[in-house]
């Protein structure tokens, strides 16, 4: 039994289904409702909620944590569901991590709680979200123009299946433990090079207005800690080296190149349309 947190999310559900074509029998926790699908059992609970936690755990072998914003704002204290993974007997966690982490634009609390709990650990540091861009879906839709901050600054986004199937592998698989696996796309992609891309799929042309990162930082504390918006705008305006870097490691893991953005952009052109 594999248990996936965070489990009807960008990452979470891709990585469900993966697990259920593989054969797995999967307990998707998430705290919203989590659609019924064989070979799942469904589990409301937060993170932060030790006792829910422990009943998600019974009979796992493995633990996928994905921990959201709002838990990175409550504190974000790993602790006690580490602690009920090691009496549920669980063998394997892989956490979703950030590659702020290695960059150290991040706090690094979370991984050093999962990689000094004692249990046979893999660390999973994402860059850039392509499904970040989500964010621009409804402007998208309504005015064929997309705003965002530092339009001509490139990283190499993710697409989130690349970071499920990644992470399937680690759930599954030998020769991962002790590893920390840096995920980016195969190729560096402005926000502005993303807003051509949007257009190309739905055959329209798409502006681009360039947000000030005052604008953008009054949007994303919406939905994010300010501290993670204020390292997530570092990254985005002036990123180091390695954050603009394209990694192996996907490729290395899954024996394919990552998946490009304009994939992404084609499974997801009904929320721009």
């Amino acid at each position: 039994m594999i248990v996936v947190t965070g489990a009807t999310g960008n990452v979470g559900k891709p990585l469900v289904a993966a697990l259920v074509d593989a054969g797995q029998q999967v307990t998707a926790v998430a705290r919203g409702d989590v659609p019924e699908q064989p070979g799942v059992r469904a589990v409301r609970a937060d993170l932060a909620d030790a006792g829910a936690m422990r009943a998600a755990l019974t009979g796992a072998d493995a633990l996928f944590l994905l921990t959201s914003g709002d838990f990175l704002g409550r504190g974000g204290d790993l602790g006690p569901v580490l602690d009920a993974a090691k009496a549920a007997r669980v063998r394997r966690v892989v956490l979703l991590s950030s590659q702020g982490v290695g960059t150290q634009r991040h706090p690094a609390h979370l991984e050093d709680a999962v990689t000094g709990s004692g249990l046979e650990w893999v660390v999973l540091r994402p860059g850039n979200f392509a499904s970040n861009t989500l964010a621009w879906a409804e402007h998208v839709r309504a005015h064929r123009r997309v705003e965002a901050p530092f339009g001509d600054v490139a990283l190499p986004v993710i697409d989130p299946v690349d970071i499920a199937e990644v992470a399937a592998a680690a759930l599954t698989g030998d020769g991962h433990a002790g590893s920390t696996y840096v995920l980016t796309g195969p190729t560096p992609i402005s926000p502005r090079g993303q807003a051509d891309t949007i257009a190309e799929a739905l055959g329209e042309a798409v502006g681009f207005r360039e947000l000030t990162r005052e604008e953008a930082r009054e949007r994303m504390v919406r939905f994010m800690p300010p501290p993670v918006v204020e390292s997530t705008l570092d990254i985005l305006g002036a990123p180091k080296p390695d954050e603009q870097r394209v990694s192996p490691d996907v490729e290395r893991v899954l024996g394919k190149a990552p998946r490009p953005y304009a994939d992404w952009v084609k499974r997801s052109l009904a929320a721009f349309a």
